[in-house]
Formats: C-alpha cells, sequence, structure tokens
C-alpha cells in the first residue's frame, strides 16, 4: 500500500461512504503529486475510495482548488464574480496579463507564474479578491499588479512565494 493509499484510507475513516472523501483524497494526490494531478493520481484516488477514474476527474474539473495540468512556481487567481466585477476586476486581470505576459490559463514561459481567473473567492466584501499562492489580497487594484508581480520574482520586501 502507498503513502497516500494509506492517507487516503485514513481520510475515508471519517466517513459513512468511503467516496465522501474524495475532496480530502484529491488534495492529498494534488499535495503528492507536485500541485496537479496527472491521470495516475485520478487513477489512484479512485482505486483507493472505490470509484471510477471518471469519477475521481469530474470532482477535480469541478472544483477550481484542484490543477489537471502542471502549474507554475506560484499561482495567482483574481476572482471575476459579481461583486468583484463590480468594482474593476477585468482591469486587474488585465494588469496582470500585461505584466506576466500571459492570458488567463497560462503559465509564463519560465514555469514560474500560473495565471488565472476564478469564479469566486469568497471575498465579496473585499473587492476585488486576487489569490497569490493561496493567500489572499483584498482591493487589489491594477495599480497594485507591478508591486505583486515583483514579489513574485523576489524583487519584493515580502518575496519567499
Amino acid at each position: 500500500m502507498t503513502q497516500l493509499e494509506r492517507a487516503v484510507a485514513h481520510a475515508a475513516e471519517a466517513y459513512p461512504d468511503r467516496q465522501s472523501a474524495v475532496l480530502e483524497a484529491l488534495r492529498l494526490a494534488q499535495k503528492e503529486h507536485g500541485g496537479w494531478l496527472p491521470r495516475e493520481a485520478l487513477v489512484e484516488v479512485a482505486d483507493a475510495l472505490d470509484v471510477t477514474p471518471a469519477y475521481t476527474r469530474a470532482i477535480a474539473s469541478f472544483y477550481d482548488m484542484f490543477h489537471l495540468e502542471p502549474i507554475g512556481r506560484h499561482l495567482v487567481e483574481v476572482c471575476t464574480n459579481l461583486s468583484c466585477a463590480l468594482v474593476g476586476a477585468r482591469r486587474v486581470v488585465e494588469a496582470f496579463e500585461g505584466a506576466l505576459g500571459v492570458a488567463p490559463g497560462e503559465t509564463t514561459e519560465d514555469g514560474s507564474v500560473t495565471f488565472r481567473t476564478v469564479e469566486c473567492l469568497g471575498g465579496c466584501g473585499y473587492a476585488t479578491v486576487v489569490a497569490v499562492d493561496h493567500r489572499y489580497r483584498h482591493f487589489v487594484k491594477p495599480d497594485d499588479v507591478e508591486a505583486i508581480v515583483a514579489e513574485l520574482d523576489g524583487r519584493g520586501a515580502d518575496a519567499g512565494g
């Protein structure tokens, strides 16, 4: 039994139905596979939970927190839901596109940053919300983007990703 299989089995113990542990199992698999879920990870989780790989892929493709392709060393996500859109999320997205040289859904050529737009980051009262390596930034404006990118490049005061 692999370490992942043991971890998934342990997580599944908390549920009356093993397949209910699928989110935790996918999180564990993504961590083990360097931040994304290759096909073999989906198969491992499926086998451990007695479900099909199609089921694990369906769940993984539904949630923004799971990645079915490799991602960069840093992850920048901009919320584009209604609250953020109303205060200028589109302009923040455009500023990141210019600063990073990639469109949403792409990774910089050097593999350092994956840039995405997401449906909601749950901070409607703090719009526009940007998650940088899973740490939320509130009230982000287009003028803030250059400093955020500089931090990712290691030039900023809070560098370290």
